[in-house]
């Protein structure tokens, strides 16, 4: 028997790396599936928001995969709950990108979560897009103010957001004093509050009362009765339902009968729940999509929404819908079901994706250009007030 020499080892070696290295890609490459790493507030603070955008998402995939998938392969979710918290949205986005191997990460919801995300997916370039973060930051490097290369988003930010909701204050109410109330640990809240702030009194505008709270506060009897003592014309609220409907009821039961002003964080169910029908009134707040909006492609959405879900989709659920089709046709427009700097860059290039929330273009900074939907709630009842464009 041949004894082996150093030199042989060597080449076996070499040898071995390569066979494992061809089995692996080709293993990667005849995957029968693509699959996509899903992660949202399921549970916690903001559950309700999860909750929908994943019944828009799963929606869209099952369409998708009953018309055969994406270039013949069925698209698979791999769903995980970040819990509404942001250390467990970079856990949960981190493992999608080593441990499940995703092609590419969906959500979260919020914009603090997806900021935290983003880390994980920029180490391990994945393409991240989500539905409904607005924060500015959500694809901007705050230090640097370089687009993040693997993060993207379907909705408009918050620059747009703010600007809309001041301008309607202005130009549509007639406002000229307002007061604000935002939550002062949300980067949603704070970058809201900051935008508005600016394009209001840039447009002649008065904040004449600026108050924060801090999470998990349920009574806000304090800051409104020093708001109330400012007589402003309008509260802006940058903020999510369970705040949202405890604020408008208690400046109601304060005599406050007032605009009160929100973000796409008002659009729920729940901030009519809490406020009451009775005090659910004279509010208006911008959001992405309308349920009363009359193109064909909104109310066959909905039709099927409710078939499925019994329930009236509000924005998230649209917004998930549209996000199941938009990773499709990326994937599709990449040719591509592994190679995920192709798929980054059919992200990039996307123009005029037409959605149900919309026409989608994907900037420079990876932001949404589309139009916003201003709601009115009268009498506990949701009213399609206007559509304004970027």
């Amino acid at each position: 028997m041949k004894r082996l020499t150093l030199k042989n080892l060597v080449g076996i070696t070499v040898v071995l790396v390569l066979l494992i290295s061809l089995f692996t890609s080709a293993e990667s490459s005849n995957t029968k599936t693509i699959r996509l790493g899903v992660n949202l507030e399921l549970s916690g603070s903001v559950a309700q928001f999860g909750q929908r955008n994943l019944e828009g998402l799963k929606m869209a995939i099952e369409e998708i995969n009953s018309k055969g998938g994406v270039l013949g392969k069925k698209i698979e979710l791999v769903i995980y709950d970040n819990k509404s918290d942001k250390t467990e949205a970079l856990n949960v986005a981190t493992k999608l990108a080593t441990k499940e191997n995703v092609f590419a990460m969906l959500g979260p919801v919020t914009s603090g979560a997806t900021k935290s995300a983003s880390v994980a997916a920029q180490r391990y370039k994945v393409p991240l897009i989500s539905s409904t973060a607005t924060d500015d930051l959500v694809t901007v490097d705050e230090r640097t103010g370089r687009t993040k290369a693997y993060i993207f988003r379907i909705c408009f930010n918050d620059s747009f957001q703010g600007s809309v909701m001041a301008n309607f204050a202005l130009k549509t109410l007639k406002i000229k004093t307002a007061a604000v109330i935002y939550d002062a640990s949300s980067d949603y809240s704070k970058g809201l509050y900051k935008n508005f702030k600016e394009a209001f009194t840039k447009g002649g505008g008065k904040l004449v009362a600026e108050e924060a709270f801090s999470k998990g506060e349920q009574d806000f009897n304090g800051i409104l009765t020093k708001i109330r003592d400012k007589k402003p014309q309008a509260i802006f609220a940058p903020v999510y339902y369970d705040e949202a409907g405890l604020i408008i009821k208690q400046a109601r039961e304060l005599g406050m009968w007032i605009p009160i002003l929100g973000s796409d964080g008002f659009d729920d169910p729940k901030v009519i729940e809490k406020a009451g029908s009775k005090y659910a009134t004279n509010v208006f707040f911008s959001t992405h999509y309308s349920s009363q909006d009359t193109d064909k492609k909104v109310q066959d959405f909905r039709k099927r929404y409710q078939q499925k879900y019994k329930i009236e989709p509000n924005a998230l659920s649209a917004l998930g819908y549209d996000l199941g089709y938009f990773i499709a046709d990326a994937i599709k427009r990449a040719n591509s079901t592994t190679d995920r700097e192709k798929l980054r860059k059919a992200l990039e290039n996307t123009k005029n994706f037409v959605g149900v929330t919309g026409i989608i273009s994907i900037d420079a900074k990876h932001n949404a250009k589309k139009s916003a939907v201003i709601i009115e709630i009268k009498n506990g009842v949701q009213r399609f007030k206007q559509k304004l464009n970027p």
